[in-house]
């Protein structure tokens, strides 16, 4: 199967900007065909746990990062909490059983792509695009479902902080990575998605950990190490100092 994402050729920079929605600053970076999107967890040191360590990594082979955030919750050693897949392999199983925390307020979901195309479904409808998916991640809840808000998400909410997840449109042709720059609740943040945005479907990655690279937005957050990252990957003269 000839797969567009896995040999980046032709691959492009990222677009990445700011919008507003609610007197709320977003900043978001949005993905098509032509980009060559990954996942990456660990590298030949390890867990690379920082932009930095995978900007070093793809160096070596004269490439760099277009973009990057975190892309799905983990455990202490930086693991996968469910679905991950990469470049074709599986690291880690998916869960589908209803548990503590936001991973687990079903319905969480799978973000995955191959051939040029992204999907963002429910966890527990997953298997019939196994298939379809060179890289996968899973993380929870969902936040838009087939156009509706997750069920769970209360407008009056007080549980407030900087967020980030992804989102994709019907034709699955485009992703659109988000970060809110203020904190906001899940109500919020996932209104961003459907209302201003007009994607049908998105999830979650996280709201304590969130970090994002885009050199377009003069960003590079660093901090606490991280589990998997999902980020393009272009030639190294395409990149911004």
């Amino acid at each position: 199967m000839a797969l567009l994402l896995a040999s980046g050729a032709g691959a492009t920079a990222s677009t990445c900007r700011q919008e507003v929605f609610e007197e709320v600053p977003y900043s978001l970076c949005e993905v098509t065909a032509a980009d060559d999107l990954r996942l990456f967890l660990n590298g030949p040191n390890g867990n690379y746990g920082s932009f930095r360590a995978i900007e070093s990594a793809l160096a070596a082979g004269g490439k760099a990062l277009g973009f990057a955030m975190n892309a799905g919750m983990y455990h202490r050693d930086r693991s996968p909490v469910g679905l991950y897949i990469e470049d074709g392999e599986e690291k880690h199983g998916i869960v589908t059983a209803e548990g503590p925390g936001n991973f687990g307020l079903l319905p969480n979901g799978v973000f995955c792509w191959a051939d040029g195309s992204f999907y963002i479904t429910d966890s527990r409808k997953f298997e019939p695009l196994r298939g379809n998916c060179r890289y996968a991640t899973q993380s929870g809840p969902m936040l838009v479902i087939k156009g509706k808000l997750h069920p769970s998400f209360l407008k009056s909410s007080e549980s407030a902080y900087i967020r980030n997840g992804v989102g994709v449109d019907k034709a699955g042709t485009k992703a659109v990575f988000v970060m809110s720059d203020r904190a906001v609740n899940f109500h919020q943040f996932a209104r961003f998605f459907r209302d201003h945005l007009g994607l049908s479907d998105a999830l979650y990655f996280d709201g304590n950990i969130s970090r994002l690279y885009a050199p377009e937005l003069g960003r590079h957050d660093g901090g606490f190490a991280m589990g998997p990252i999902v980020g393009t990957v272009i030639d190294s003269g395409q990149a911004q100092e």
